[in-house]
Parts: structure tokens; C-alpha cells; sequence
């Protein structure tokens, strides 16, 4: 919402940390997603966009596909509403899946 008559006060970057823990905090929320593994997070900031790759665990039971959906919804949302980023593609790269242990 640039207005002719404001001043450019100059650009501000949001650091790859910063939007990895807000990927983070978003993945928590999603049902059947278990953790990061490995590579975990990887974000690539381009002129047009952002992608990110996340490295899951998905926990047993829930529908692969559907966790990676509301995943792929979730995290894009919440970057979006919290930096008024661009998301390109964020994908998801399913390393496991987490069975829980009998007690």
C-alpha cells in the first residue's frame, strides 16, 4: 500500500530462520504430523516467491496425502498472514512414518 507521497524507508528481509520457525509452529498444529527429520526444513527465497522444502514424519494411521495437504495449506497460510510473503511452492518430502509404541 505504497502512497506517492510516503518516504522509502528501504527493504526489510525476513531471515530463512525466522520463516523456518514459523513453518515450525504451523506443522505442530496440523493432525498426524509427527516431526522434522534430517534436512528438516529448507527455505529458498527467490525474486518471485518462496519455496520451502519440508523433511516429515508423518505419524501411523493418518492418510500420507492428507497430512501433506493440510500441511502444505497450514504452513502457506500462516507465512503469508504473519510476513505478507509470496509462498511458490512449499514441498513435502515424507522421510518416515512414526509408529507409536505399545504401552
Amino acid at each position: 500500500m505504497n502512497n506517492d507521497n510516503e518516504e522509502k524507508l528501504g527493504a526489510v528481509k525476513i531471515s530463512d530462520d525466522v520463516i523456518a520457525i514459523c513453518a515450525l509452529d504451523s506443522a505442530r498444529d496440523v493432525p498426524g504430523f509427527r516431526s522434522f527429520v534430517r534436512k528438516g526444513i529448507k527455505i529458498s527465497q527467490l525474486e518471485d516467491g518462496i519455496l520451502i522444502d519440508l523433511y516429515i514424519l508423518v505419524d501411523f494411521g493418518f492418510k500420507i496425502p492428507e497430512v501433506a495437504w493440510n500441511l502444505q495449506n497450514k504452513v502457506k497460510k500462516d507465512i503469508e498472514d504473519s510476513f505478507e510473503l509470496i509462498i511458490k511452492s512449499i514441498n513435502i518430502h515424507v522421510q518416515g512414518v512414526h509408529f507409536l509404541e505399545e504401552e
